[in-house]
């Protein structure tokens, strides 16, 4: 099979559908009535979690998908915000 794709590509593609997919398990978790299905969709969804990670970690390795740290004093403001706001 002759493939047009990257392995760059494919793992994106991966990525976007992982991300999708875990976004459509967390609302059937959170409008599932049932104890057991929702326990089910919980499942599911740290599964696609934990595969989200692998695959970040992958592209991450290989340079593809790179992210920036964030500021200390930016972090720091953040934690403040939501530290005033519950209490």
């Amino acid at each position: 099979m002759n493939s047009n794709f990257s392995d760059k590509d494919m793992l994106t593609d991966t990525l976007s559908s992982i991300k999708s997919a875990t976004a459509s398990y967390n609302v059937f978790a959170n409008e599932c009535a049932s104890n057991d299905l929702r326990g089910a969709y919980m499942s599911i969804l740290t599964q696609e979690h934990q595969s989200q990670a692998d695959v970040y970690n992958e592209m991450s390795s290989r340079g593809w998908y790179q992210t920036q740290p964030a500021p200390q004093d930016k972090i720091q403001q953040t934690k403040n915000t939501f530290l005033s706001q519950n209490s």
